[in-house]
């Protein structure tokens, strides 16, 4: 039975789309347009949170990018992607696949929702967001300095979870990466990659990848 991928628009579950064709996984495509924002009802009804993404292996369904990804990985991809505990390289690799979900997003997302409320600029959620994401950038880009990848010298699931944060979810939360030009050089490096060329034009053709330092002028959401 093959592996069905549900894909939100414009959503975290690029990722998903973007590890099968890493891993080349045999997988079906379902892509839902936003109505008009958030998720459709058709979304919604695969998953109690509507949220995205969502996959299903024959009478498995799972959400969460983190949990989609270690299901495929391990179970189509015999553990590919992932740095082994014998590795030297496993703490960095164990410590930036779980910091891409648990620090960086929500970080990103604090200050996505500080902006749709609308609050000024010198109010406290909105400095302490500023700043955390700041200092998040600032960590990142000191790792890519001498690092190619996040893990050190091989390329990671970290990796496909991070792309997402740097560039689509930017039309999100509009933050620039001027002055990151580590970060910067590591996502022209990710998007030159075929599985991530092949992944974005299959699960949103149509829109235009953020690649350099800026961000749209105004969010979507």
């Amino acid at each position: 039975m093959t592996l069905i991928v549900h894909h939100l628009g414009v959503s975290q579950s690029e990722r998903i789309v973007f590890l099968c064709e890493e891993l080349n996984v045999p997988y079906e495509l379902k892509v839902y347009k936003r109505a008009p924002m958030l998720a459709p009802d058709e979304y919604k009804a695969l998953h109690p949170q509507g949220t995205a993404p969502v996959i299903q292996d024959g009478d498995v369904t799972l959400a969460e990018s983190g949990a989609c990804v270690e299901y495929i990985a391990h179970k189509f991809g015999n553990g590919r992607l992932f740095v082994q505990p014998s590795d030297p390289e496993y703490a960095d690799f164990l410590y930036w696949w779980h910091w891409s979900n648990g620090m960086f997003l929500p970080t990103i997302g604090r200050v996505m929702m500080s902006h749709a409320a609308g609050l000024p600029d010198d109010h406290w959620m909105v400095q302490s967001g500023r700043q955390r994401l700041q200092s998040g950038l600032e960590e990142l880009n000191k790792r890519l300095a001498s690092n190619e990848w996040l893990a050190g010298s091989q390329f990671s699931v970290a990796d496909v979870m991070m792309m997402f944060s740097l560039t689509t979810m930017r039309y999100w939360a509009t933050y620039s990466l001027a002055g990151f030009d580590n970060i910067l050089e590591y996502v022209q490096r990710m998007s030159k990659r075929d599985a991530y060329q092949r992944a974005m034009k299959k699960s949103d053709p149509g829109m235009k990848l953020i690649l350099g330092p800026d961000a749209p002028e105004s969010a979507m959401a």
